[in-house]
């Protein structure tokens, strides 16, 4: 009987190892899902902190952008007021000029003085 009662008593002994190892294997993964639970919100926390983040800097980047563009208006303005200042010069001084060329010119086409160029050689 003694024989039985050790062979229970071990059998009751492995039991209890093998209940204890359940439940620390358990332990184990409960943990683990606890650190992929705590992986899985960093996570997300990380993507909202990277969100938050791009969205800033696009905000500063547009800022930047629309100074710069807006100078490049000012710029475009400017210059255009400048060509339109300069187009105005010139048709003054077309103006102002255009009569005293035209005669210059006719007097040059109209009043000819027939005459023999210096290198002509007569063959008689």
């Amino acid at each position: 009987m003694m024989s039985q009662s050790q062979g229970i008593h071990q059998l009751l002994q492995a039991e209890k190892r093998a209940k204890d190892k359940l439940e620390e294997a358990k332990k184990k993964t409960g943990t683990a899902s606890g650190k992929g639970k705590r992986l899985k919100q960093a996570k997300e926390e990380a993507m909202v902190e990277i969100d938050q983040y791009r969205m800033q800097r696009d905000k500063e980047f547009r800022l930047i952008q629309s100074k710069i563009m807006g100078s490049q208006s000012n710029l475009s303005d400017e210059i255009e007021e400048q060509t339109l200042g300069k187009i105005q010069e010139l048709n003054g001084h077309y103006n102002k000029h255009m009569e005293s060329v035209m005669n210059q010119l006719l007097s040059v086409v109209c009043d000819m003085k027939p005459e023999i160029h210096v290198n002509y050689r007569a063959t008689n």
